[in-house]
């Protein structure tokens, strides 16, 4: 299996420190969630793990060996990447874009094989893009162009797949469709998983290991029900939660009380408090 792990790492652009001597040991064979509020770093950490971004201080280790000094390929064959706003050739249709996920594995003396078209269609099949396998990137929706890119992220066949905001321009069904998905890529194949998400309740529902960002350090980690609690929320996200179990999985739930319902919280705290009121 492969093991990736940040060893106290700063990252900047330009003048502005984004993460901040970060340290983390990422479990290997396991779905970890990176989540915290906006502008937190959590993207600028992928795209460092990823090798897109040069450390100001510290080192990303790819099974024990420093990435930056590894040769892009080797990198590629182990650690795929879906990064937040992909970008791609005009005119570039889906196949073509799913097949680029096996260029790592390409040499001049390995072309392509059966093997390569055997996993391009297995990525197009299990992110429903098949029927979309002719059609120009340009000319699709946001949901199916994001299904696309994940498909070719598939296709690399990594032992390490790093997944900026997957669920993103996804409905409700597909966001589902593709959490269970990366669900079974790790449960059957083993496959260490990092996903960024802004959903708390999907990182605990998925996620074996959640990481909060604040500021561009973790405030805290560890499984979902060591880390959400309401304070951990109030503190990362700057919102009043109450967290609850999940009623399917167990998992813990956060449902953010917004203005209603602190005011409710309000009314019945006073309510409470109030003798009179109880009375009938």
């Amino acid at each position: 299996m492969t093991d990736l792990r940040v060893d106290c790492l700063s990252l900047a652009y330009d003048d502005d420190l984004v993460v901040r001597e970060l340290s983390l040991e990422l479990p290997t064979g396991a779905i970890t969630a990176i989540v915290g509020a906006n502008a937190c770093g959590k993207s600028t950490l992928l795209r460092g793990m990823a090798r897109l971004l040069k450390p100001r201080a510290g080192a990303v280790l790819l099974d024990g060996q420093e990435i930056a000094r590894l040769p892009t390929k080797a990198v590629a064959r182990r650690l795929g990447l879906l990064p937040q706003a992909p970008v791609a050739p005009e005119g570039l249709t889906v196949e073509d874009l799913v097949a680029r996920g096996r260029y790592p594995h390409q040499s001049f003396l390995r072309q392509w094989s059966r093997e390569d078209q055997a996993q391009v269609e297995w990525a197009l099949a299990v992110t429903s893009s098949t029927p979309l396998r002719a059609r120009p990137l340009d000319e699709l929706s946001g949901g199916q162009r994001q299904r696309a890119w994940i498909a070719m992220a598939l296709a690399q066949d990594t032992g390490v797949l790093l997944l900026d905001e997957p669920t993103t321009y996804l409905d409700l069904a597909h966001q589902v469709e593709v959490l269970d998905l990366l669900d079974e890529l790790n449960e059957q194949q083993g496959r260490t998983i990092v996903i960024v998400l802004h959903d708390l309740n999907q990182a605990c529902r998925y996620a074996h290991h959640v990481v909060a960002l604040h500021d561009g350090q973790i405030h805290a980690q560890g499984t979902p029900e060591e880390v959400v609690d309401a304070a951990m929320v109030h503190a990362v996200f700057h919102t009043h939660a109450e967290v609850v179990p999940d009623p399917v999985t167990g998992a813990p739930l956060c449902v953010p009380l917004g203005r209603r319902g602190r005011r409710r919280d309000s009314e019945l705290s006073a309510t409470a408090s109030d003798p009179a009121a109880q009375q009938p």
